[in-house]
This record gives structure tokens, C-alpha cells and sequence, in this order.
């Protein structure tokens, strides 16, 4: 299984070290699962101008075909003025309308603010709706405070993402089953 963690902003310590935290969950868990981290403060990806994805080249073509081979992608962003990054939304309209069709996605948000917490549900999960994810219908929200000193304090928060990981998985493997079923229906 093909797993992409997304850190999905170019500033900031916050959502890399969770994501950090995820892939070593994944690891732990799950060791055959093929991941790859793009953390998008690493790469130089061009705004999107409306081309077929893989017409772009250098990280631009890196990114969005790593996150196109997927099978499970984990995107962690943090909210900035009560949004997503412009780097992240980028990536959204990089990729074709159905681009995660098939695929399980989930999601880490960090955030300053407790009230930031609705701009995955009234922003974030209708993209990916529209994109065609199965989403976990879950997601850990990560507040400033727990944080301290570039670690996760917060035990609670730990666990969560470790749950996530979990449930990730579990909705992937399951769906993976039913197109399985699906497919033999037609028998060739």
C-alpha cells in the first residue's frame, strides 16, 4: 500500500512534527506500507495554470504524481486567517476533478486557535468530497499548546494520531476488500 503524508504549508514547525509523528506511527504499525513524506517547504511546486498535471516537470510533476500513486494520503495543514495555505490548495488544483477516487484520506490540522477548528470540516472536507476521497470521517486538531519546545506535549494528542493512523487503515484495507468483491461480481 502506497501511503503519501503531506505536510501541506511552506512555513512552520507545527504540522511537520506531527506529520513527523505520523509517519513514525505508520512505521511502527503498519512497517510494509510503502510511505513517503513531501513536505511542501522542501519542494519548489509552480502554481497551478490549468495544464494536465503531468505536463509539469521538476518537483511540481514530483509532488502530484507521488500524491496521484497513492493509496492512502494523510494531509496535515495548519490554518492560517482561518484557512488552508495557498501551498495546499495548490496541490488540490494541480490534480484532476477526481483525482482521489479510490483513495483513503485523512487528516492532521494544527492550529493557533481553538476556533479554527471548523475550517477542516467547512473548507478542507468538501474539496476532497468534490475530489472524490473516501475520507476518514475523523481528524486530529492540534492546538498551539500542545506544543513545546518543537515536540508534542500533549499525550491525548498522541494517541489520536496514532487512532487516526488506525482508522486510516482499517477504511483503506476495508475498501480495498469491496472493490475487490466488486470487481469479481463481473468475472474476468
Amino acid at each position: 500500500m502506497k501511503v503519501v503524508v503531506l505536510s501541506g504549508s511552506k512555513i512552520g514547525s507545527k504540522t511537520r512534527i506531527a506529520m513527523n509523528y505520523t509517519v513514525n506511527s505508520i512505521h511502527n504499525k503498519y512497517p510494509d506500507a510503502d510511505v513517503t513524506l513531501l513536505d511542501l517547504a522542501l519542494f519548489d511546486v509552480q502554481f497551478s495554470d490549468g495544464r494536465n498535471y503531468m505536463e509539469y516537470e521538476g518537483d511540481t510533476k514530483f509532488v502530484i504524481q507521488t500524491v496521484m500513486e497513492a493509496d492512502v494520503i494523510v494531509i496535515g495543514t495548519p490554518i492560517f486567517q482561518a484557512s488552508i495555505p495557498a501551498t495546499l490548495k495548490n496541490i488540490f488544483d494541480l490534480a484532476p476533478e477526481k483525482a482521489f477516487q479510490g483513495k483513503v484520506v485523512s487528516m492532521i490540522i494544527t492550529a493557533g486557535s481553538q476556533r479554527h477548528f471548523l475550517v477542516a470540516e467547512q473548507q478542507l472536507k468538501p474539496i476532497l468530497t468534490f475530489m472524490k476521497a473516501q475520507m476518514v470521517s475523523t481528524y486530529v486538531f492540534i492546538e498551539e499548546k500542545d506544543f513545546l519546545r518543537k515536540e508534542i506535549v500533549n499525550d491525548d494528542v498522541l494517541f489520536r494520531i496514532d487512532r487516526l493512523v488506525e482508522d486510516t487503515f482499517v477504511l483503506a484495507e476495508t475498501y480495498t476488500k469491496i472493490l475487490e468483491a466488486e470487481e469479481a461480481k463481473y468475472g474476468f
